[in-house]
């Protein structure tokens, strides 16, 4: 059994005031009002355009994200690496508003793509879709040019997978919004066919408190056997719950999601023992936080006789959480690596506002992240 209550190896790569400012932050996230109050006070001064970086660069931007460029995540991943941990990349944008930040983060993906094929120690790209791509497209507004501009996303995706086939890096597609999600399945599992002919390069993203994501995970299973191709399939419980609600309330739909965590977690761990059972075809990315889900998982491969460190199984989580988890798994000898967001305070605004909400909405998070780091920090000064 893995001791996932071990401060030590979970927090070494923190020094004193590293560990200090990781308190102050959980402890503003386990008081739910004041972070809210924090996050409108934030939303109001992005949306004036008042600067807010001086404030939010030496805590929550610090605490969560890698840097400004893929340059300056540099000495995070070198410190991770060090205790077992790889890192990936994410340019956290927001979907695309214009053809000029549509470019951009074109971009900036295809050099990540080309930086984590220069070090050991990025295992994957990964990007938005909804970047590459003008929100009407997404909602499938009947404009004009709708068709013309599908296609243009088709392919600018498809030349991401290309370059990724191309230098052997695996790229992550991450999941938007359910009304959004259509089309970005429909190109990836076009893209998963064409260049998972021989191991996984591009990887789809569940999320699983979606109420039909168990199904489509047995249809691109069969469709994948099928037609001789493998499967990246990366599992997240999800990032988008009370927004999703608030949608089918409005349109007087069912919900799309779970009614409770119950239920996600049930999915999520059922979608764990179906990619494990499938694992000749299947590589899966355990993107969680839930210690129940990496035990399970560490279980199933071990009556499915895998290694630790087999290739087609990694555990993921987000920087700047739960390493208690992450730490315990590499030093266990299994393949683990921290989502590093990077890129401007501008940017990475709504990645931050959705870390605090995450952790304000699921107290015992916030709650858990305080305990552990309170007990490293009394533990160095004794």
């Amino acid at each position: 059994m893995i001791n996932f209550k071990n401060t030590q190896d979970a927090f070494a790569y923190k020094s004193i005031p590293e560990l200090k400012r990781a308190i102050f932050i959980f402890k503003l996230f386990k008081r739910p009002f004041l972070s809210s109050v924090l996050q409108s006070l934030l939303r109001f001064a992005l949306f004036l355009r008042i600067p807010v970086g001086w404030a939010v660069k030496p805590t929550v931007y610090g605490h969560f994200v890698g840097g400004k460029t893929l340059q300056d995540c540099d000495p995070v991943i070198h410190r991770m690496s060090q205790y077992g941990v790889e890192s990936i990349l994410d340019y956290s944008v927001e979907s695309g508003g214009s053809l000029e930040s549509i470019n951009h983060a074109m971009k900036e993906t295809q050099a990540s793509i080309k930086f984590a094929a220069s070090n050991d120690n990025i295992p994957f790209a990964v990007f938005k879709p909804s970047a590459m791509t003008y929100e009407w497209v997404l909602e499938g507004e009947p404009r004009e040019n709708y068709r013309q501009e599908v296609e243009i996303f088709r392919q600018r995706l498809f030349d991401l997978f290309q370059m990724a086939a191309k230098h052997d890096i695996p790229i992550l597609v991450d999941a938007e919004e359910v009304s959004w999600q259509f089309l970005i399945d429909e190109v990836v599992e076009e893209g998963m066919a064409h260049f998972n002919k021989s191991k996984a390069i591009v990887f789809q993203t569940l999320q699983m408190y979606r109420t039909d994501r168990i199904e489509y995970l047995h249809r691109v299973i069969n469709e994948a056997r099928s037609e001789n191709y493998f499967l990246g399939i990366k599992l997240v419980r999800g990032a988008y719950m009370e927004k999703e609600r608030a949608i089918a309330r409005k349109k007087r739909v069912p919900s799309p999601i779970h009614p409770t965590k119950e239920e996600t977690d049930r999915a999520y761990n059922k979608a764990l023992e179906i990619c494990v059972q499938h694992i000749d075809i299947v590589s899966v990315f355990n993107g969680t936080h839930n210690q129940e889900s990496c035990q399970l998982l560490t279980e199933l491969m071990d009556k499915k006789q895998l290694e630790k460190n087999d290739k087609n199984v990694y555990f993921v989580q987000l920087y700047g959480m739960s390493d208690n988890l992450s730490f315990a798994l590499a030093k266990a000898g299994y393949r683990v690596a921290k989502y590093v967001p990077y890129g401007p305070v501008k940017y990475v605004m709504p990645y931050l506002m959705r870390r605090a909400e995450e952790n304000s909405s699921v107290s015992e998070q916030a709650a858990g992240e305080l305990k552990l780091l309170k007990q490293e920090l009394k533990r160095r000064k004794n």
